[in-house]
């Protein structure tokens, strides 16, 4: 399997833990720091904008997945690829929203 079957399921991961946040706050209605807020990545976003980008990143995830997914389940080292992504991108999740979150004032 081509090295760039891995990068695209790393990717992919990295893309479906990044929804879910967003999606979460989203739908919950809750405010929530996205790119489109300003300062970038840091002022909180609409509670809409929240859901449209959660639900973009599992649309980028899903077709990534698509596209590169066998017909067949994928081989172990595949999967493993997809599952780092989303271990690596909720960890830095975790980091920045959490510096962003305790720094913030609070209504």
């Amino acid at each position: 399997m081509p090295w760039y079957d891995y990068l695209a399921h790393f990717v992919a991961g990295a893309f479906l833990a990044n929804g879910v946040p967003h999606f979460l706050q989203g739908i919950c209605g809750n405010k929530f720091p996205t790119p489109f807020a300003s300062p970038r990545g840091v002022g909180e976003s609409s509670a809409l904008v929240n859901v449209a980008w959660g639900w973009f990143n599992f649309l980028v995830g899903g077709v990534l997945l698509r596209i590169f997914f066998p017909p067949l389940p994928p081989p172990p080292g595949v999967s493993a690829a997809t599952l780092l992504g989303v271990l690596v991108m909720a960890l830095w999740l975790a980091r920045h929203f959490g510096k962003v979150r305790n720094s913030a004032p609070h209504p």
